[in-house]
């Protein structure tokens, strides 16, 4: 059993969102589930049809069963009605409310007031390095992703078909069924381009001429897989909210196995020292310093800084009153001086900062101002908060 390292709330009530097959339903039942608690799966069409026409049904269980103590309700955006009677119920009762659900979009759309601050809200997201411990294959984790489900598959064909049904899946129950969007087709062909573009930055205009479709629509899109917690944007930096609200944002999906099914790549296995190799890695780094911030419950700002000459940094960490970690991500064994070229410019007009360089080389040393660490010592120093 994989120990999840997000911390949940004990006793207040709360959300609890991430896209399907995160782990969220196996994550509450092991920590959550009693003879205490009452558990309604709401993606049993049986079980949501009971509710849907007849919301009263749960303030009647309650009332019927004065021992429990805690109601888990699975996939809670299928019925976001339902969450003003919890508004209700948590107003007038000792409960716990665990509400579960995979589209932030679906409960908004459904009116849904998110108990207006009553319940907390966490995230939860595909597993960690950390989380894997000694099960954890780097390049397994950048051809494959870190979906729980894939653990127990064991061949090739198997990921790869479970991989291709979820981005199906995807389709058919966040996208079609919940009529999010007018036409289907598009957006199949919207997705491929963002599996495409995963990392780079966003140009709408130019997508939107390539699928045919306005601006507008593009960037309805976009948050619709935001809303539906399928990828995150990466702003800009800059000392000028102003300035960096006109400069594009990247995009990233969520994980990297769904990014390489998208782009139907993967039978093709992922080289060491190729292109498609060093972008899995970046995404990969990127999304485990996403999943530390929201675990450990850190307000750091995170964003990427690239100059109109196209020199960049990869990731810019900014913490309150405190020094601000500028890293460049690099997938060789071997980092030379010339591959730090931007991050040593930029960087030294970044005030307060360190420079710091993730790669998979094991020994750690310095190039000027640049401290270069294997990839899990530098995210180490992160989750440690110790990059002073």
């Amino acid at each position: 059993m994989i120990k999840r390292i997000a911390k949940l709330s004990v006793s207040h009530s709360f959300f609890i969102l991430g896209p399907r097959g995160s782990g969220k339903s196996t994550l509450i039942r092991e920590r959550f589930l009693s003879n205490e608690s009452l558990y309604i799966d709401l993606l049993d069409p049986a079980i949501e049809d009971r509710y849907r026409l007849n919301l009263n049904l749960l303030k009647q269980e309650l009332e019927g069963n004065t021992q429990i103590k805690r109601v888990i309700i699975d996939e809670v955006q299928k019925l976001p009605r339902i969450l003003d009677l919890v508004h209700q119920l948590i107003e007038a009762k000792k409960i716990q409310f665990i509400l579960s659900g995979s589209s932030a979009r679906k409960l908004k759309k459904g009116g849904a007031n998110l108990l207006a601050g009553r319940a907390f809200m966490f995230y939860l997201y595909p597993l960690t390095h950390l989380e894997l411990g000694k099960k954890f294959n780097l390049k397994e984790a950048l051809e494959w992703g870190l979906l729980p489900q894939l653990l127990h598959l064991k061949t090739q064909t198997e990921k790869e078909e479970y991989l291709k049904a979820y981005t199906l899946t995807y389709l058919k129950e966040e996208i079609q069924v919940e009529q999010l969007i007018r036409k289907l087709k598009p957006f199949r062909q919207f997705l491929d381009i963002v599996a495409q573009m995963n990392g780079k930055l966003v140009n709408y205009s130019k997508i939107a001429r390539d699928i045919g479709v306005d601006t507008l629509t593009v960037q309805n899109y976009y948050s619709i897989l935001e809303d539906t917690l399928i990828g995150f944007y990466l702003k800009p930096y800059h000392r000028s909210i102003r300035k960096s609200q006109r400069q594009a944002p990247k995009f990233y999906l969520f994980d990297t196995g769904i990014c390489r099914a998208l782009k139907g790549t993967l039978s093709i296995p992922l080289k060491e020292q190729s292109y498609d190799f060093g972008n899995a890695f970046e995404h990969f780094i990127i999304l485990e310093i996403i999943k530390f911030l929201e675990y450990s419950r850190k307000s750091w700002k995170i964003s990427y800084l690239i100059t109109k000459e196209g020199a960049e940094i990869d990731l810019i960490l900014e913490r309150p009153d405190k020094t601000t970690a500028c890293i460049e991500i690099k997938s060789s064994e071997f980092v030379r001086k010339e591959d730090l070229r931007s991050l040593i410019k930029l960087g030294s007009d970044i005030p307060q900062s360190n420079l710091y360089c993730f790669s998979r080389e094991i020994t750690r040393k310095k190039i000027d101002n640049v401290l270069c660490l294997h990839w899990q010592e530098g995210l180490k120093k992160i989750f440690n908060g110790d990059f002073n």
